[in-house]
């Protein structure tokens, strides 16, 4: 009789900072169960996170490999030249999995490929060579559901909209009707129909379909409605989240005895937690707009003042590459102006994210309302100032707001009388409504990566329907 085949999972992230975090701990957290492990990133990614990332592994079992994106080593992958990287992606890329897939670089064979939702030449490829794909969408329940959502909209004639009236309420997204506006949708829904950007993510949506699974960093009790509506599509839906706190539960992405974040593609300046710690409790003011986002001049000096004339100490997150439309050597000299730290302010290019918001000092959290910030806030109890700009972030900040109230939507506007007004209403006018809302959220997600919780149980049901499919296959 034949022996089951070892379990060896391939990881195929999409190569951006906020997709490769949360599915590297996936990947730490699978090792630990003593699955096989294949970390697979772009070679351009693989440069920057491999020096950081195998002292923190959790066994032998996770190994780090890379492959071409398909585009040449001084290509920005910015966020300007999206479709040339998404085009790459789709046809370089996807052959240099197949050969990564056919090579002795994937021994023991690969069993199982766990692809990123706007991956789906992983699932491609899986089909192609008859291994199991399941796919994880790395931001929220809601906005995957929504996305399932545009071409029912666009037959009713609600997408795209018939003028520019971005506070005109919004009727039709099933699970999210009442205070929904245009404007809370994801940023999809404000492209161009026939541009290539919004035919490739409403794609990649339905690609997913093809896979046998479906994962999700979220959890049951924040998403329940959203998580049910998508489980009429997929037949296995796992709620893991939040990773991060899971992973940290499971010991495999602690703070202590690391110099670097899971999964962190930058270098972090840990100078700011010294500078928190100086400070007094529940009164700074943490800022940051993400890896990708970038802000002109005028919405920097808007913020600025903003947070200087609210009065609260801040922590500011200032990117070099942030500041959009300016020359280099311009920029580079108004940050260096900036970024000089005072008794109210520190600003840097980067930041241990998970520690300064666990940091007792944080009050506050200005945020783009990325899924992995809007998780890691929820998970430390610190209640947010949104400020979105693309993607599935949105309709985030509408769910922290509107939804979980936990915080403040802030979206398309960022003046400093409004920056300064939001920082009070937060910290001073409605604190302490705000915070029954947060700690009840996040006493949640803490019970959710509990040893009994929602979170770990589905993950130990993702661990064994894969070694499942090893002993079927």
């Amino acid at each position: 009789m034949e022996e089951p085949r070892e379990s060896h999972v391939l990881i195929l992230p999409f190569p951006a900072h906020g997709h490769i975090k949360p599915m590297l701990c996936l990947a730490k957290l699978l090792a630990a169960a003593g699955l096989r492990v294949t970390f697979l990133n772009t070679h351009h990614n693989h440069r920057r996170i491999l020096p950081r990332s195998p002292s923190s592994s959790p066994s032998s079992l996770l190994r780090f490999e890379s492959i071409s994106d398909g585009l040449p080593d001084d290509h920005p992958r910015s966020l300007e030249l999206i479709e040339e990287l998404l085009l790459s992606i789709k046809t370089a890329m996807k052959a240099h999995l197949r050969e990564f897939l056919l090579s002795k670089s994937a021994e023991p064979p690969v069993t199982c490929i766990i692809a990123d939702g706007i991956m789906s030449i992983g699932i491609d490829v899986a089909e192609e060579l008859s291994i199991s794909a399941i796919s994880f969408r790395t931001f929220s329940a809601c906005c995957l559901w929504t996305n399932f959502c545009i071409p029912t909209l666009m037959h009713e004639g609600k997408l795209p909209f018939s003028d520019d009236d971005l506070d005109k309420e919004f009727h039709g997204l099933p699970g999210a009707e009442g205070l929904l506006r245009r404007r809370d949708l994801p940023s999809i829904c404000r492209s161009q129909i026939e541009s290539c950007s919004f035919r490739y993510f409403l794609d990649e949506t339905f690609a997913m379909t093809r896979a046998c699974a479906l994962i999700l960093n979220t959890f049951d009790a924040l998403e329940a409605p959203m998580v049910s509506h998508l489980a009429t599509i997929f037949s296995n839906v796992y709620t893991i989240g939040p990773l991060h706190a899971l992973a940290i539960q499971s010991s495999v992405g602690h703070f202590s005895g690391r110099s670097e974040s899971v999964g962190s593609l930058r270098i972090e300046d840990r100078s700011c937690m010294m500078w928190l710690d100086s400070q007094a409790s529940r009164s700074v003011v943490y800022v940051s707009f993400g890896s990708l986002v970038k802000i002109t001049v005028d919405q920097l000096m808007e913020f600025w003042h903003g947070l200087v004339n609210c009065g609260r100490p801040f922590l500011w997150v200032l990117r070099e590459d942030a500041i959009a439309g300016e020359e280099e050597e311009s920029a580079r000299s108004l940050l260096s102006e900036l970024k000089l730290t005072s008794e109210r302010r520190c600003v840097v290019d980067w930041a241990p994210q998970e520690e300064v918001l666990a940091h007792p000092a944080v009050g506050g959290f200005l945020t783009h309302s990325g899924w992995n910030s809007t998780l890691e806030s929820i998970a430390a109890g610190i209640p947010m100032i949104c400020w979105p700009q693309l993607g599935d972030r949105q309709i985030n900040s509408w769910c922290v707001s509107e939804v979980w109230k936990i915080g403040l939507d802030m979206k398309d506007t960022c003046d400093r009388s409004t920056v300064e007004t939001m920082v009070r209403i937060l910290t001073e006018d409605n604190k302490e409504e705000i915070m029954r809302s947060m700690t009840r959220i996040s006493g949640l997600s803490s019970d959710s990566v509990g040893p009994d919780g929602s979170s770990s149980k589905n993950l130990e049901r993702l661990i064994e329907n894969i070694r499942m499919i090893d002993r079927t296959s």
